[in-house]
């Protein structure tokens, strides 16, 4: 798989190229045939903090992992780490609901052993365990924020009175604040 590798705030010198595609080489085993899709690695520094952002979009499935800390090649390590967690996670859903047909084609490489590669399946349900109902006020945004933060929550939904329709605010992981409209 190619991998489209940037820097944003900080030089992608040799040795950093070379240590991203070696630790991304390690998912090749996943795959049947390597996908043809490129993959992006976005490296980021701000406040001393080293992000590496990758997506890899596949048929079907875009995987994607970020993280952050206050080393390039660690940060490196844990998105490889979250990344295969996602691709077994992935592969044992895939596989359960081909089994349930009766088919055996995949996407995903069998194990060495020829057979799938364990994962913890109690992380496959997907169980709702908490339901809320609430009526929505008409606010703007920036009441909208004032609540979420009064209430010590990370989002807010509630009905935009400027456009009538439903909107939600977020916290940002940088400190800032986000809303997503109905499209």
């Amino acid at each position: 798989m190619n991998f489209s590798i940037r820097g944003q705030q900080i030089e992608v010198t040799e040795a950093l190229r070379d240590y991203v595609d070696k630790k991304l080489s390690r998912l090749d085993k996943y795959f049947d045939a390597p996908p043809t899709s490129d993959g992006t690695v976005t490296l980021t520094v701000v406040r001393g903090l080293h992000a590496v952002e990758v997506t890899i979009p596949l048929t079907g499935v875009v995987l994607r992992a970020e993280d952050r800390s206050d080393d390039m090649y660690a940060s490196i390590d844990a998105v490889v780490d979250k990344l295969e967690r996602q691709i077994r996670k992935h592969k044992t859903k895939i596989n359960r609901k081909l089994r349930q047909k009766g088919v055996k084609i995949g996407l995903f490489a069998e194990s060495a052993n020829g057979g799938s590669v364990a994962v913890d399946e109690s992380d496959e349900e997907l169980e709702v365990v908490r339901t809320k109902r609430f009526t929505l006020k008409p606010m703007d945004v920036e009441e909208a924020i004032l609540q979420m933060n009064m209430v010590g929550h990370n989002f807010f939904v509630f009905s935009n009175i400027d456009t009538r329709e439903v909107n939600v605010v977020y916290k940002r992981n940088d400190g800032k604040y986000g809303l997503i409209e109905q499209g």
